[in-house]
């Protein structure tokens, strides 16, 4: 008889969430053991403030655990990691906004972009018009590689073992969505 670790260690991070969805708190456990590491990674990467990727990461998974019914029902062959990392980058534009929103003006010697990220627009949903409707109609699995690509800045590489796809699957992916996407905006 296998322990019950060891059934978790052959699930996949869907079947985890799909566990963690019926309130399984060991699979709850494995799932962040297995996640946790490279998201801490990927959100210093984006933010150097230790505080602020600690508080994202106990918001993304309070929301995990809270919401892992909304990944079993609303993905059809989605990556769960994906999901996870849509949740943790959203809540790090969400920190940003509320630290800017309480925020001093920064000193004059820090340079400041005219034009907010598209990165911050898209994963807060404020992309309207033209280019929002053009995203919107893509099929999901090429928006789902355009935004890991574009919007989180990820390598072909990364994109690939993130949604566990070839990496010429990937670049197939992105260029078809960017072809798509120059018509619609044409």
């Amino acid at each position: 008889m296998r322990s019950a670790k060891a059934a978790l260690d052959e699930l996949d991070e869907g079947c985890l969430v799909r566990l963690v969805a019926k309130g399984d708190r060991a699979a709850f456990e494995e799932l962040y053991r297995r996640t946790a590491p490279w998201m801490a990674v990927r959100l210093r990467r984006r933010c150097m403030d230790e505080q602020i990727v600690a508080d994202v990461m106990q918001e993304t998974y309070l929301t995990v655990w809270r919401a892992a019914g909304a990944f079993v029902g609303a993905t059809a062959g989605g990556s769960a990691v994906g999901w996870l990392w849509t949740i943790a980058a959203r809540r790090l534009v969400d920190a940003f906004r509320r630290r800017a929103h309480h925020a001093e003006p920064p000193p004059a010697t820090v340079q400041q972009s005219a034009a907010p990220a598209a990165e911050e627009e898209v994963l807060a949903a404020t992309v309207s018009g033209d280019v929002g409707d053009a995203l919107r109609r893509l099929a999901p699995e090429l928006r789902e590689v355009l935004q890991a690509m574009v919007l989180d800045g990820l390598s072909v590489r990364e994109t690939a073992v993130m949604l566990g796809l070839p990496e010429g699957t990937v670049k197939t992916r992105a260029r078809r969505a960017r072809i798509l996407m120059r018509k619609a905006l044409a």
